[in-house]
């Protein structure tokens, strides 16, 4: 199944809902990053979270970053997204792992361990829109809803889920938002208590339910109807000429210290992707510049 978001609006437009599946796009971060699996359920909801926020930005060049910062072996985790459901991130320390849960499944709440969250929106406006909100549990569903509680009263319930196949390989990955509009009453807020008790959303994902199916499993007493399908996927768009222009700002010396190699390799935080320059390109930044 191809990656996608469903959005949703029910009980009349006093609630709305985003329904995704992304097992592709989390596949394509775990390939890139080499993540262990623990990491990869953590990078992969925090992705799948911010494919989702991104989609409730409404300008074409609205950008969302959401930073989680912890104490546990990760260190932390980066994700930005734009309103067309491109997402890209990156896990501060990839490699790092934790032991089982007592349940069994991976430990993402250890593997961030406490600390912060902060959402910053690039709005176009003269100031980004920043919020920040103490970390709840690690597992980041928690977090985000809280988050979304604290920093933006948005009343929400918030589930992500990553399973990885014993191969590594990401088997499911997607996740939901349901949110309560202002003016949303206590039958709508017990309505959607009920979905506190459906099974986990790996569990739904991988016996084949699709996020239409979802949207009917948690909104199905609230008279809900599709409002668009939309897209997300893995996208980063560094490219050598944009590294270039953010050499050609370092300082004189910084620039001169960088040459005598032949060649320097910078890499992407985010996709990884190796760009190579010479002493000649180096020298010509410098020249140009200062």
């Amino acid at each position: 199944m191809a990656d996608y978001i469903l959005r949703v609006s029910a009980a009349g437009g006093l609630v709305r809902g985003f329904f995704a599946t992304t097992r592709e796009m989390v596949n394509e971060a775990a390939r890139l990053h080499e993540t262990t699996p623990v990491v990869t359920a953590a990078l992969g909801r925090l992705l799948t979270a911010g494919a989702i926020m991104g989609h409730t930005m409404k300008s074409d060049k609205d950008l969302l970053t959401i930073t989680i910062k912890g104490d546990g072996p990760v260190g932390g985790l980066l994700v930005t997204a734009d309103s067309h459901g491109n997402v890209k991130g990156y896990a501060y320390n990839p490699q790092a792992d934790a032991p089982l849960r007592i349940d069994g499944k991976l430990n993402v709440g250890g593997v961030v361990g406490n600390g912060s969250i902060t959402v910053v929106k690039d709005l176009g406006l003269k100031e980004p829109y920043s919020g920040q909100a103490e970390l709840v549990s690690g597992e980041i569903a928690i977090d985000i809803a809280n988050y979304y509680a604290t920093s933006e009263q948005v009343p929400s319930v918030v589930a992500l889920g990553v399973l990885v196949d014993t191969d590594y390989t990401v088997k499911q990955a997607g996740g939901f938002f349901i949110q309560l509009m202002p003016g949303a009453g206590d039958d709508i807020i017990d309505e959607l208590e009920k979905t506190t008790n459906i099974p986990n959303i790996t569990a739904l994902l991988d016996a084949g339910m699709t996020p239409d199916d979802l949207a009917l499993e948690t909104l199905g007493g609230l008279g809900f109807k599709v409002l668009d399908t939309l897209p997300c996927r893995f996208h980063c768009n560094c490219s050598k000429e944009k590294v270039a222009r953010v050499l050609a700002t370092l300082p004189q010396k910084d620039l001169q210290n960088l040459i005598g190699d032949g060649k320097i390799e910078v890499k992407c935080h985010f996709c990884n992707t190796a760009h190579m320059f010479s002493d000649e390109e180096i020298e010509g930044f410098s020249n140009e510049t200062h």
